[in-house]
């Protein structure tokens, strides 16, 4: 078929800048979900789909849904797309690029009047990040049809709940738990990888294999504060030199196996003075991997060396968990139909985990899926440095394209 992808990838990247100006913060890219500016881009995004030729809505939980027939009204949906809220001050490739380019491989069939045998549901989904509320993922859980009985419930800074943003901005709480998408065939989503790897690999592109579980715990180390000047250094017990050696023992597990990751990203100390011996220590921990078991196995084996050093320094520990999310494996089908779009365009059929969570991680309890990465220039996201060059733009989006082409629903 003779599309213009050239075009429809120049298209998409002046989008993208276009698509930043709604934001919640003059000067930065900052749009939360069911915020104001949340709303304008939802507006626009409906309008864009409207204008390729889409019917197009914004359902009772704030998700842009816009469906493309297929040669038969009400055939099977291959649904691609990615959230369009952000962190705060965001870079404004992360989920708007997904988004965006869903609907520039629409554009392309609507331009030439090409119906495949599927239709394509082109979706922005709201809340993937969880900014604003103690949730994440609203948007893609609705859809999914797992929105949990207290979504609704949650609240922002401000005491504002879910569903009391949801009627500010139009949408509907009570149906929010009826918004499940119905004859959808498949989830893809196009994605910044977020992460240094394919760039460390020359690569524009990458299929997604797994989506890293996570497990997250608050440590808690108990020592005995006492005078720094008069308490010898092997009568101690120190609970940040306990802590601190506990960390390295996290850093050692994870560098022991191949894709798991561990961060400790927060370190508290008290009673915190130059010339008192730290009682008490609080660490976070975050372990990631693609596969549950090792996940699980890893947090096990962290457990048992801060035990050991804990006994030894002569310390208490306590590991608490506040956080545990199961891996997702990205369905065969999908992946296969990404190598060959990727092998058919010359490209390396390349495949890694990704370390963050995803909507399609979600969607996935509704229907097969699968993710395509795209290099991010120095593994940057999150910040307005975000990147991606106009070629890597337009390969992403021609494999895209392909997928969705020869797609076999």
């Amino acid at each position: 078929m003779d599309l213009d992808t050239a075009g429809a990838a120049s298209r998409l990247m002046t989008r993208l800048d276009d698509f930043s100006a709604f934001t919640d913060e003059p000067g930065k890219l900052t749009r939360l979900y069911l915020s104001p500016s949340y709303r304008a881009a939802c507006d626009q995004f409906a309008k864009w789909a409207v204008e390729a030729g889409m019917s197009a809505r914004i359902d009772a939980v704030g998700n842009v849904r816009a469906r493309y027939e297929g040669k038969s009204a009400g055939a099977p949906a291959l649904m691609i797309g990615s959230h369009i809220d952000t962190v705060r001050d965001a870079g404004r490739f992360d989920g708007n690029l997904g988004a965006l380019a869903a609907l520039a491989v629409v554009e392309q069939l609507a331009e030439k009047g090409i119906r495949l045998d599927h239709a394509l549901e082109v979706v922005a989904i709201g809340d993937e990040e969880g900014v604003r509320f103690s949730t994440a993922m609203t948007g893609s859980r609705a859809l999914a049809g797992g929105l949990s009985a207290t979504a609704m419930e949650a609240k922002d800074k401000q005491g504002v709940t879910v569903g009391e943003a949801l009627k500010a901005f139009g949408g509907d709480p009570e149906r929010a738990y009826s918004a499940r998408a119905r004859g959808v065939a498949a989830f893809v989503e196009l994605h910044i990888e977020q992460g240094p790897v394919l760039e460390a690999k020359g690569l524009a592109l990458g299929v997604v294999g797994a989506i890293n579980g996570a497990t997250r715990m608050l440590v808690t180390v108990t020592g005995l504060a006492g005078h720094a000047g008069c308490v010898p250094m092997d009568l101690r017990r120190d609970a940040v030199a306990a802590a601190a050696e506990m960390i390295l023992a996290v850093e050692a597990r994870a560098k022991a196996e191949p894709d798991l990751v561990a961060t400790v990203g927060r370190l508290e100390v008290e009673p915190g003075a130059v010339n008192v011996i730290p009682g008490l220590a609080r660490f976070s921990l975050d372990v990631r991997s693609p596969r549950d078991e090792w996940r699980r196995r890893a947090v096990s084996d962290i457990h048992a060396a801060a035990t050991q050093i804990a006994a030894r320094r002569h310390v208490e520990t306590v590991m608490q968990p506040v956080h545990e999310a199961p891996a997702y494996v990205c369905d065969a089908r999908i992946v296969a139909g990404f190598d060959r779009a990727l092998t058919g365009m010359g490209l390396p059929a390349f495949h890694l985990p990704s370390g963050a969570g995803h909507d399609t991680m979600v969607m996935g309890a509704l229907a097969p899926a699968g993710m395509l990465f795209v290099r991010c220039a120095g593994g940057v996201s999150h910040n307005p440095a975000e990147s991606i060059t106009g070629e890597d733009g337009a390969l992403a989006l021609a494999a895209l394209t392909r997928f969705a082409l020869e797609f076999k629903g």
